[in-house]
């Protein structure tokens, strides 16, 4: 509760005397929360923020403005220069906002130093809800202690004080895998010697390891015979696959192959994370 204190002061032939002090309280009325539908976060993933603002009190807010700072950091450069980062980048257009569950019209969104909304109204003993997106970019951390914490609050001339409200969310600790197959040569004469390469990349801060069941399934057509199979360059041992040289299922087996980490590194210009994705290469040669 905020308290206040008011004193008169009574003047008469050129004298003044002061009153007592009174002391009052104001009972805040106004309560709120911010909550993210996912905890962690990859590179350009669109995280979707809900906040809501509760009035207990029979006189409705009106005119109530909303901030949220956009996890905005301050970054210190090499020389000792320090910026203010901004790891969330609003998505256009997509706040909803409510009042006792029914939709109203979107407010407009203001973006100078994270994002601003004005004219926020919370009915008398009922709530408001704002939800709305963001994007994680160039600036924010991905390495595997990576986070970002954004922080919005929520003002106005009718409230008695600002309500902060904070989210956390962290990089996500988990292999993120792609693949890309190709095959050489394209064409090949009958009885021909063919390799499928395929290019497996880790886009994620964590290695894929044996206990992440890594596994290659194919089926070649036509049907290889006489395969040899490749890990990086090395042979990969008999027991790591399987194939069948009737149907031409091929195989690896599960956990057999690791992927690394992506590597990430900061510019030292701008602040922003670039990133090396962690790669393997298998292949598989055989006649056709």
């Amino acid at each position: 509760m905020a308290t206040f204190t008011n004193q008169a002061v009574l003047s008469y032939n050129g004298v003044t005397t002061s009153s007592n002090v009174a002391t009052g309280e104001i009972v805040e009325v106004l309560s709120a929360s911010k909550d993210v539908l996912s905890p962690e976060y990859a590179a350009g993933d669109t995280k979707t923020y809900v906040i809501n603002i509760i009035n207990s009190g029979s006189t409705p807010f009106t005119a109530l403005a909303v901030t949220d700072n956009l996890g905005a950091y301050t970054h210190q450069f090499a020389g000792g220069t320090e910026r203010t980062l901004y790891p969330l980048t609003y998505v256009d257009g997509s706040i909803r906002y409510y009042q006792n569950g029914a939709e109203q019209a979107a407010p407009a969104v203001t973006q100078t130093a994270g994002l601003t909304v004005n004219g926020i109204g919370v009915p008398a003993n009922g709530n408001t809800t704002l939800i709305y997106q963001a994007k994680t970019n160039e600036f924010a951390d991905p390495e595997a202690d990576g986070t970002i914490t954004n922080t919005a609050v929520i003002s106005g001339a009718e409230a008695a004080a600002p309500i902060t409200v904070t989210e956390t969310i962290a990089a996500r600790k988990a292999p993120y895998l792609t693949i890309l197959k190709s095959v050489a040569p394209r064409q090949v004469a009958e009885n021909g010697q063919i390799t499928y390469t395929f290019d497996i990349q880790n886009l994620s801060n964590t290695a894929a390891t044996a206990d992440d069941n890594v596994q290659i399934t194919d089926t070649f057509q036509p049907v290889l015979s006489n395969i040899t199979v490749t890990y990086n360059g090395a042979v990969l041992p008999a027991a790591s696959y399987t194939y069948n040289e009737t149907t031409g299922e091929f195989a690896t087996t599960a956990g057999s192959l690791t992927i690394p980490a992506a590597a990430f590194t900061r510019s030292e210009t701008t602040g922003a994370w670039s990133s090396v994705p962690g790669s393997a290469v298998l292949t598989v040669t055989g006649m056709i």
